[in-house]
């Protein structure tokens, strides 16, 4: 049986982009982000809701601080008690796990999405992603860009400003471009 577009996305394979199932939850997913990102002066409560309706997987007493970007949402999981702070962009074609008590400062990027070094593959609108797993309780700093397929263990600390294109061990200390283990 031929696996459908979405269904090669989210199993971290080539795909086009430009299938319609797949441009049908991009669309859904931006006039989602619309009302989301228009919400001001609305309850914590209702944020937590405003979450749950797109994200896959939402704790208790997460926080996503708007103006907010992602994909497509459902591929986002976020544990109990994180907080993402303002401008925090998350390109999920693939899996992004966000441990619980994480705090992410502003402007950060997450990318899962990635592209095929093939020149021909590229102009075909093929592309793949590679998951992401951020731990429990880790910091990253503002202005961070975590590349796809890294994880990043427990504890751990991401300097602001950094470039994490590699894994990061739990409790290690890292920063720079790209980041590097430190003290």
């Amino acid at each position: 049986m031929t696996r459908t577009q979405k269904e090669k996305m989210l199993a971290g394979e080539m795909y086009n982009a430009a299938d319609p199932e797949i441009q049908a939850d991009l669309l859904a997913a931006g006039a989602w982000l619309k009302r989301y990102n228009s919400g001001l002066g609305e309850s914590a409560e209702r944020w937590h809701l405003y979450l749950r309706e797109r994200l896959g997987e939402v704790g208790p007493g997460a926080v996503i601080r708007p103006p907010f970007l992602c994909d497509y949402g459902y591929n986002i999981r976020i544990g109990a008690h994180a907080y993402l702070n303002f401008n925090c962009v998350i390109l999920d074609v693939a899996k992004v796990t966000i441990g619980e008590g994480t705090a992410i400062g502003p402007a950060v990027q997450i990318y899962t999405a990635d592209h095929p070094d093939d020149p021909e593959q590229r102009q075909a609108g093929l592309q793949l992603g590679r998951p992401v797993c951020i731990g429990r309780h880790v910091w990253i700093g503002g202005g961070a860009i975590i590349l796809p397929g890294v994880t990043i263990g427990d504890h751990a600390v991401v300097g602001a400003g950094s470039v994490v294109t590699r894994d990061v061990p739990a409790g290690a200390k890292v920063m720079g471009s790209p980041a590097r283990v430190r003290g």
